[in-house]
């Protein structure tokens, strides 16, 4: 007998086993059919989207709306930073308990109470400005309204992305996209309404969409997360747990840290010295010009979050960064305007490309359950920083010079970068 039979096929049984040959080794095990991933645009992702594009576009059309307003109701010009102050300031206040009533609700319940708590304000500013100009306390405090609203919805952000997308980095990606096509599309659309029709018609079309935005988020049917039937301590407690949360990751409250320095001295400056500069320079005109160019920058740096997959997301959103300190050094170097509009774009698609990274890791490395209060305490600490360092700019401005602020921002944007691949696990923290 031979050690392989020659008459039959290989695969065919002879009756006659030899010790070299083996029934078992010619079995051929079935191959799985390959598992298509969940798509990324199924119902409630869609919805999603629609909500977040309505509302981004809705809040653009905010600070126009109101300088025309205001300004046309013969108002004095400061009317309209105490406006946006009187938002500001009650959104910083209150997202901490935004994002503990998130965990203990579920966030999109809060979103769509804020959403519906603000259609009354908005209706209110539309016909108001509409047949004269509301007085000043009410544009005030509707706009006081307005923030504790926004602070109740935007904890819940965070913690719907990673419930309803397979793909958490992919979904950022797409929402950072919308988001700022949607912050250009706002105020020009804005712009356009109260020049055909005032600043009521341009309040309208917010209430309206504010009214989109719940609705998409009422048709969202979410599965239930194993935290939401949990039973929830008191308010107090309840934050307790969430700084505990919070304080037991050292990456999340390093990049915060780190960040909160960076809003205090670089972005909260960067805004109001960047308006009065190039307006100053070369007219509003190419100021709203270079504003979409930012934009523009923004919407790319979303879709490169589309494509690159780094192993280390904060190291890599890090590196990204390094976009922003030539935009402060061109700012700040009295460049051309197509210079300008260089750093503008650099800064656009840098700082949309870290913003991505981020918000991933927050999402996939922070429980559920904590999530909201985790995106809370995020959002409260750079707000803040930010808020401080725009009332600071001025003066300090006008102590040394516009141009020598942003220079020093530039250096310490870099710093800031150096100081977040320094830290060890910022630089590490692994991709999900």
């Amino acid at each position: 007998m031979t050690d392989k039979p020659t008459d039959m096929p290989a695969n065919k049984p002879t009756g006659k086993p030899s010790e070299h040959y083996s029934y078992k080794s010619e079995v051929r095990e079935p191959i799985p059919a390959p598992v298509a991933a969940p798509a990324l645009w199924n119902r409630n992702f869609r919805l999603f989207f629609v909500a977040r594009a309505a509302a981004v576009f809705g809040e653009g059309m905010v600070p126009v709306a109101l300088a025309a307003g205001l300004l046309g109701a013969g108002y004095p010009d400061s009317s309209v930073g105490y406006a946006l102050g009187s938002w500001i300031g009650p959104f910083a206040l209150f997202v901490v308990f935004g994002g503990v009533l998130a965990d203990r609700f579920t966030a999109r319940r809060m979103m769509i109470l804020a959403d519906v708590l603000r259609l009354p304000g908005a209706a209110v500013l539309a016909v108001s400005f509409a047949t004269g100009g509301p007085p000043l306390w009410a544009v005030y405090a509707l706009s006081a309204v307005s923030g504790v609203c926004a602070a109740l919805f935007q904890p819940g952000v965070a913690s719907t992305i990673p419930r309803i997308a397979p793909d958490v980095q992919r979904a950022n990606a797409v929402l950072r996209v919308v988001e700022s096509l949607m912050t250009m599309a706002g105020p020009a659309v804005a712009g356009l309404l109260v020049a055909l029709s005032g600043a009521g018609a341009a309040f309208g079309v917010n209430g309206a969409t504010f009214a989109v935005s719940a609705l998409c988020l009422a048709l969202m049917r979410i599965p239930a997360a194993p935290g939401d039937a949990a039973v929830r301590g008191s308010l107090r407690a309840e934050m307790a747990v969430g700084w505990r949360e919070f304080r037991a990751r050292s990456w999340l409250w390093g990049v915060i840290a780190i960040w909160t320095v960076y809003g205090l001295t670089v972005a909260g400056p960067m805004v109001p010295l960047t308006a009065t500069l190039v307006t100053g320079d070369h007219g509003s005109a190419v100021y709203g010009t270079l504003m979409a160019v930012n934009g523009a920058g923004s919407a790319v740096g979303g879709l490169l979050a589309l494509r690159l997959r780094p192993r280390r997301p904060l190291a890599a959103g890090a590196v990204a960064l390094l976009g922003l300190p030539v935009n402060l050094l061109l700012l700040g170097s009295g460049v051309s305007v197509a210079l300008l509009g260089v750093g503008q774009f650099l800064g656009g698609a840098a700082f949309a490309f870290w913003l991505v990274m981020w918000s991933t890791s927050v999402q996939t490395h922070v429980p559920q359950d904590a999530l909201n209060r985790m995106h809370a305490y995020d959002v409260a600490g750079s707000l803040l920083m930010m808020a401080a360092g725009r009332a600071l700019a001025g003066p300090v401005a006008e102590a040394v010079g516009a141009e020598r602020v942003l220079l020093a921002g530039a250096g310490i944007a870099v710093l800031v970068v150096v100081a977040l691949l320094v830290v060890r696990p910022i630089r590490t923290l692994p991709r999900v």
